[in-house]
């Protein structure tokens, strides 16, 4: 199980990274907590960090769930492509939002994948 929980971490601290980013540019373009929109590229950090956070809800719990009733090592993998995506969905998103797709399918794939296999793993373990 360090496979999956490598990823885990991994995936916590590109969350953190997120987060941080956030605290940053909220301070560079002068939007006051507790305010959730300001400057339009402030914004596009905050919605990173909260979309992070949305898919981190499904991420967790089908990438453990995975690892228990299948593999940790497929798992892991698969929650590789996870952490590639969120990357490149910030990137993106940054940028400009319309560039974002690339990296959100990515992401949203892996925790399909994730989560039907995690479903499939933890019935067929009942029969």
């Amino acid at each position: 199980m360090e496979l999956p929980a490598i990823v885990t971490l991994l995936a916590i601290l590109e969350y953190m990274f997120f987060t941080i980013r956030t605290g940053f540019t909220r301070q560079k373009y002068g939007v006051e907590a507790p305010a959730t929109s300001g400057h339009p590229e402030w914004e596009r950090y905050f919605r990173v960090q909260q979309n992070t956070l949305e898919q981190l809800l499904v991420f967790l719990p089908a990438l453990w769930i995975f690892s228990i009733f299948l593999s940790p090592a497929v798992a892991a993998g698969i929650g590789c492509l996870f952490l590639v995506g969120r990357p490149l969905y910030y990137l993106g998103y940054v940028k400009d939002p319309a560039r974002r797709t690339a990296g959100f399918l990515l992401g949203f794939l892996a925790n399909a994948v994730l989560l039907v296999g995690a479903l499939y793993g933890a019935v067929r373990s009942l029969l």
